[in-house]
């Protein structure tokens, strides 16, 4: 993975109209993030937007080729799909294409890290129940 500083620049400027959108360094490309959601990527300065079902014949009907991380096993590749040229140049587009990615990403999440959330939550408000239970069977005490 490669990408330049002046891409990942001209990338984040085409994307500002997304908004929450950050980047991070990872073996020698970037990961793109809307708030926590990874929803792109880039490397060797082409950018690849996160695919699903629901967006993924935006990409393979223009004939848009899909993210291999490893040349040699072709077999072998991940939920990305490079962006069109078109898309890329005009930033409404990408925003419009970037927020498919985004909800792709979001919908990405497993059912269990969505369960332990929920759990950890009902956890939190059952010490929370408990806490002003003690606190009123102290203050009755008195």
């Amino acid at each position: 993975m490669a990408v330049s500083s002046e891409y990942l620049d001209y990338v984040h400027d085409q994307l500002s109209g997304l908004g929450g959108v950050t980047s991070r360094r990872m073996f020698g490309g970037a990961g793109l993030y809307c708030d926590e959601f990874f929803f792109a990527l880039i490397d060797n300065d082409t950018l690849y937007l996160r695919v699903n079902d629901a967006n993924r014949a935006d990409f393979t009907t223009r004939g848009m080729s899909q993210f291999r991380p490893y040349p040699d096993s072709p077999q072998l590749s991940m939920s990305y799909y490079e962006t069109p040229a078109d898309v890329l140049e005009d930033a409404a587009a990408l925003v419009a294409w970037a927020r498919r990615s985004v909800a792709a990403a979001m919908a990405a999440v497993k059912p269990a890290a969505k369960a332990a959330k929920a759990a950890k939550g009902a956890k939190t408000a059952k010490r929370q129940r408990a806490a002003r239970c003690t606190t009123r069977c102290r203050k009755r005490r008195r």
